[in-house]
């Protein structure tokens, strides 16, 4: 079954208010010159520049979801849904997030359809807060949707996973991947554009193929930078940390 995309997309996700990865995706996904650009939510949490990056995806992505940390930090959800670390995290992001990010952040939901394509932040059974990281949760997203493509992130980890007849096969997707969208149903996670959790600190994204594909990317950026900014606004230091790790 061939997934009928029409345009070639740029797919990223959860930025966590890390500005420099995602200019400097933004920067690799420019070159290539998609017909459109798709976020898959978590555009605030953990990271240092909020409205910053609010305001990026705003002027440049055609489609954008809401995630979990979107949604805490309005008070869709609440901080106690969270802990440790992200709570805190959510907390000084609610003390900063200004008038038009909130304003964006407001109007965006946690899943989306296009053309042939299922879009969901967590999953479908629970598109907030359902990680997709093995092929049970997977089959049952795969299963809840007809589409021939379906897209999700939240994990931090890119991944490739095709249906074949009943069972679901496939797996990580390291920079480099490409997959064939014309062998059966896929979903897929792009991976996180602003921390990485598969152990490649690089900033990752997605392109989605009129030629039927789909091609896994990652990018370098100023993670110092980063880092530093983290720690100027006394985020809590393991959130720093862990970006230099890609865990």
């Amino acid at each position: 079954m061939v997934a009928p995309l029409s345009k070639r997309v740029a797919v990223i996700s959860d930025v966590h208010a890390n500005r420099h990865a995602l200019e400097a995706v933004l920067r690799a996904i420019a070159s290539e010159e998609p017909d459109e650009l798709w976020c898959l939510g978590d555009l605030v949490g953990y990271g240092p520049q909020p409205n910053e990056c609010c305001r990026t995806v705003a002027a440049h992505a055609d489609l954008c979801l809401a995630g979990n940390h979107d949604l805490v930090v309005l008070g869709s959800l609440s901080i106690d849904d969270f802990a440790g670390d992200a709570a805190t995290a959510a907390r000084w992001t609610q003390g900063v997030l200004e008038d038009d990010a909130r304003g964006f952040l407001a109007g965006l939901h946690p899943s989306a359809h296009r053309d042939g394509v299922a879009l969901f932040h967590g999953s479908a059974r629970d598109p907030v807060w359902e990680y997709v990281l093995d092929e049970e949760a997977a089959w049952w997203t795969l299963e809840g949707t007809s589409e021939p493509l379906v897209l999700v992130g939240h994990s931090h980890v890119p991944l490739a996973l095709g249906l074949e007849g009943e069972a679901v096969g496939g797996g990580l997707a390291p920079g480099g991947t490409l997959i064939d969208l014309g062998a059966g149903r896929r979903l897929l996670n792009p991976g996180s554009s602003g921390q990485p959790r598969d152990g490649d600190p690089r900033a990752a994204y997605l392109m989605l193929d009129t030629g039927r594909t789909a091609s896994f990317h990652r990018v370098e950026y100023p993670i110092d930078r980063t880092q530093a900014e983290m720690r100027a606004a006394r985020l809590p230091e393991a959130l720093a940390a862990r970006l230099a790790a890609g865990l």
